[in-house]
């Protein structure tokens, strides 16, 4: 197969995204690049932690994402008193039969949204790591499989420290994305006012993609190639997280710890996806750029200089993404 009927295949096998991306519009206004990242969530099997302030349709656009679907979906609402059992589920005996039954808990669906993730304490999470990293449960003595694809789209409050839980690292890097969710420009506001600012029932989505189209369109993206020079530039920039004073002096002292080999990972990953949606059978070192911010910003842990001096991940990423030689 050429590369002319490849693209030709991509774009027939990725009709689904449009019809999403349409669908979703009628329920959030804006808020093109939190969409986007939904829809690579879904075909890198990638769970997603969504960041900002409250009433900026976080929530609600994982709802839309998953009336879109033909999948199983459930809302978990954390708080500082849920337990473990409250996630996963739990064993209950059953008198008559003398016997343990397993009953399974709302994580038990192909999307979760796991709203507030950072009020839960310790062993929540825990218990929530192992389903995002393992796909599957222990209750009892016995280990059960999620569904396929299970994605975990969890969102949490930047500004509210009150009754709330700093996530570990080790959860966060399970994280293929980190979205930082942002006000809507001045006519996305009106349209949101002229459209919610009235008693009816609030519009919803219609399913227009089937899990098994969604498989499918893994398989070809797979298939996508990324050149060896695109595979070091990866490395390269993940690397330079690690030790950014290699590629800008500036950065002396700024970071504690970088990305690991999952960021690389996740970059190479989420770049065939990227380039899936735009209609293409090769990942460009744009693909890349686009995704680094989303996927490297949850990953770099600042030093106490870099924060007394008001500097964020972010800051180092863009230091970085102009240093690094772009092939």
């Amino acid at each position: 197969m050429n590369t002319q009927e490849f693209n030709e295949l991509i774009a027939q096998k990725s009709g689904w995204v449009s019809a999403v991306k349409q669908e979703m519009a009628k329920v959030v206004v804006g808020q093109q690049e939190l969409v986007n990242r939904l829809i690579l969530s879904l075909l890198c099997k990638g769970h997603v932690l969504l960041e900002g302030v409250p009433g900026l349709a976080k929530t609600l656009s994982v709802k839309a994402l998953a009336g879109t679907m033909q999948a199983a979906f459930s809302r978990i609402q954390f708080t500082p008193d849920l337990l473990p059992a409250d996630l996963l589920g739990t064993m209950i005996y059953n008198p008559d039969t003398r016997q343990f039954t397993a009953k399974k808990g709302p994580v038990f669906a192909n999307l979760i949204l796991a709203d507030e993730i950072n009020r839960a304490p310790a062993k929540v999470q825990s218990a929530l790591l192992e389903a995002m990293q393992e796909r599957q449960v222990t209750l009892g003595e016995t280990t059960y499989p999620l569904p396929d694809p299970f994605l975990v789209l969890a969102t949490q409050n930047p500004i509210e420290q009150e009754g709330t839980y700093q996530l570990p690292e080790a959860q966060l890097d399970r994280f293929l994305f980190k979205v930082m969710v942002d006000y809507p420009s001045s006519d996305e506001e009106l349209k949101v006012l002229e459209m919610m600012s009235s008693t009816n029932p609030a519009p919803t989505t219609s399913p227009v993609v089937s899990v098994q189209e969604i498989n499918e369109s893994r398989e070809l993206m797979n298939q996508i190639f990324i050149d060896p020079a695109v595979q070091h530039y990866i490395v390269d920039l993940v690397r330079a997280t690690r030790s950014p004073e290699r590629v800008d002096s500036r950065l002396e002292g700024m970071v504690r710890a970088g990305g690991s080999p999952r960021a690389s990972i996740n970059l190479a990953l989420a770049g065939k996806a990227l380039a899936f949606t735009r209609g293409r059978g090769y990942v460009t070192p744009q693909d890349i750029k686009d995704l680094a911010h989303d996927i490297l910003r949850h990953r770099i842990l600042l030093s106490y200089e870099a924060e007394a001096a008001n500097k964020t991940s972010d800051n180092v990423i863009d230091s970085i993404l102009s240093k690094v030689p772009v092939p």
